[in-house]
Formats: C-alpha cells, sequence, structure tokens
C-alpha cells in the first residue's frame, strides 16, 4: 500500500503539536481488518486528544480520533468480508490505538459493527460516539422507568454541544413532549426549540445561590452531558424515584452533594460508559438509527477535511462549538 494521509499527534518536551502527514501503513496499530476511510467525527475527547495533560492519548505519536466509517479493504476473517461498509467508535481508538484521522485504519474484527441497511457511512459519522452515547443513555433512563405514556419532565444539559443535541432530537422523535434544554448559548435557542426542545433552561435558574441537599422536585430525568456543579445541583431537583445518566465530565469531574436525595427520594445515578460498551449489544442500538431514531437529516452538521480540525478543536476549547463535526476523509 502507497502513502497516505494521516492527523499525527506527537510530543516533544512536555509539549503537544499535532499536523496531518505522510505515513505507512506499519504505522498503524495492530489489527487483523483494515478499513479505507470515509467519515470520521469529532467528539470532546479529540479535542483532549491534541492538549497537552489532555489525559486521553497514552502514549505518543498517536493518530487521534475515537470514531470511523468506510469500507473494508483486508480482512483475515470470514465475519468481516472485504467490500463490507463498517463503522468502529470507542475501545482504544485514537486513544491507545490509531484512531480515524486517517485515510486507512487498522482495527481488530472485536471492534466493528457492519453498517446497518438504511444507514450510511456518513449518517453512521453524523451520529458517531456523541450520539450513540446519547442513544445508550435514553436507554438506560428508560430502564429506570422513563416512557412517553407518562410525558415525564426531561431535562438535557449541555443541550447544543454533539450528545446533548442528538439525545433531544432522539428524545422527541421517540414521542417525549416535555424536554428541557440546559445550555449556556443564548443565541441557539432557536436551534433546540427545532430540535424537540419545550423550554430552554438557563444555568443560572437550575444552580441556587446557596445550595440545599433537597431541593424543590423540577425534574423526573436528567441526561446529563457535563456533570461538575451542575450536576451535583440537579441530583437534589430530581423527583422522588427519578434518574440522572451521567455520560461527560465538560463541567469538571468534581461533585459536591449529599446522601439525602439517595436515601430520602430513591434517585439513581446510571453512569454511561461509551467506550467499552458490549459489542453483542452495539448492533441493536445501531439498527435503531437506521430505523425509529433515524435523526441524521434533522440535525445541525458541520462537514470539514482533515486540514480543518484545528478550527473545530479551537471551536470546543472556547465552548462556541455547537452540533456534529464530521469528517470527510
Amino acid at each position: 500500500m502507497e502513502s497516505f494521509r494521516a492527523c499525527i499527534v506527537r510530543e516533544q518536551n512536555q509539549q503537544v503539536s499535532y499536523c496531518v502527514e505522510s505515513i505507512q501503513l506499519n504505522f498503524l496499530s495492530k489489527g487483523n481488518v483494515i478499513i479505507k476511510t470515509a467519515y470520521s467525527s469529532v467528539n470532546y475527547k479529540d479535542h483532549l486528544a491534541v492538549k497537552a495533560k489532555g489525559g486521553v492519548i497514552r502514549s505518543f505519536p498517536m493518530i487521534p480520533g475515537i470514531d470511523v466509517s468506510g469500507t473494508v479493504v483486508s480482512s483475515d476473517t470470514e465475519a468481516i468480508q472485504v467490500g463490507q461498509e463498517v463503522l468502529v467508535t470507542g475501545f482504544g481508538m485514537g486513544m491507545t490505538h490509531t484512531g480515524g484521522f486517517s485515510e486507512y485504519v487498522q482495527v481488530p474484527e472485536e471492534w466493528i459493527v457492519p453498517l446497518p441497511n438504511g444507514l450510511s457511512s456518513r449518517d453512521a459519522m453524523v451520529i458517531g460516539t456523541a450520539g450513540f452515547t446519547a442513544a445508550l443513555s435514553i436507554d438506560a433512563l428508560e430502564s429506570k422507568g422513563m416512557t412517553k405514556s407518562e410525558q415525564p419532565e426531561i431535562l438535557v444539559t449541555g443541550a447544543s454541544g454533539g450528545v446533548g443535541s442528538v439525545a433531544i432530537r432522539l428524545l422527541s422523535q421517540s414521542g417525549y413532549t416535555n424536554i428541557s434544554a440546559l445550555s449556556r448559548k443564548k443565541q441557539e435557542e432557536g436551534l433546540l426549540l427545532s430540535l424537540g426542545a419545550k423550554k430552554i433552561v438557563y444555568p443560572e435558574e437550575v444552580k441556587p445561590e446557596k445550595s440545599k441537599p433537597l431541593e424543590q422536585q423540577r425534574f423526573h430525568y436528567v441526561l446529563d452531558t457535563v456533570g461538575g456543579n451542575v450536576a451535583s445541583a440537579l441530583i437534589p431537583q430530581l423527583y422522588y424515584g427519578g434518574s440522572i445518566s451521567m455520560c461527560g465530565n465538560a463541567g469538571g469531574i468534581q461533585m459536591e452533594m449529599t446522601v439525602l436525595p439517595f436515601i430520602l427520594r430513591g434517585v439513581n445515578i446510571l453512569g454511561i460508559d461509551s467506550v467499552n460498551y458490549p459489542i453483542e449489544k452495539r448492533h441493536h442500538i445501531w439498527k435503531r438509527f437506521a430505523n425509529e431514531w433515524n435523526i441524521m437529516d434533522s440535525l445541525r452538521v458541520h462537514e470539514i477535511g482533515l486540514d480543518e480540525l484545528e478550527n473545530t478543536f479551537s471551536s470546543i476549547e472556547q465552548g462556541t462549538h455547537v452540533g456534529r463535526t464530521i469528517v470527510k476523509i
């Protein structure tokens, strides 16, 4: 195979830098399947991967990109056929294993999901890890009793980001109507309403000046994407028996709270991990995106090339990034 292009992150003297380079196949991490990349996508974790002390990349040099979709060009397993369209999200991609910001990706067959009928390679990356995480969050909340027949009060935090925006659209597509969107970007109110939010909530409305162990009950379910003091403030506002799913830490990893919401109101915290979610359970989620959760055309999507990654990382850093950004390779 001739040389091909990829975004490489390098570290020297504790300084991290990245650029698009020409590489050979032997640069890629080991795997028994080679995929010619069609698309990748940009997630918050990818932004951290190119930062010094971002905590994502374990060893350098590395190709970031925790998502990929494309066509198999080499396979030594009968389970995955040459010419098959596939996708990969999570596992070690872009962290310990060279990732999706590359014209070719080499991965173990155990990480691969065949692209379901009705879902294109582009569609798969419009969803990507962000949408997959949103889907897992909704699935977890529904396992704790969230149902559209009761039309509960649902709050989505980080609503204009990748996970949050997809979550709102998925909830609306599923028939939920009492959806509140928590966002600090007042200019995105129109977008959030168009996705299906009924009400826009701003941080100052849910974070009291002086917090109490138990606050007025406002939400039956919270789909939290940011963590930190926002989550700390929301847990005491859950209704009796309510649940909060947690999948992100853009607001920090520290939380301050008491045990009272748990022992007096029976609330639940549901941890969401999309990285190592069992491969045998992933197929069901992706098939839903090809069918009843086919929302790709209603999301805000920005398409870029490998050479435009810096601008997207900058917007994430500045807190101005909205919706989904996909990378056409």
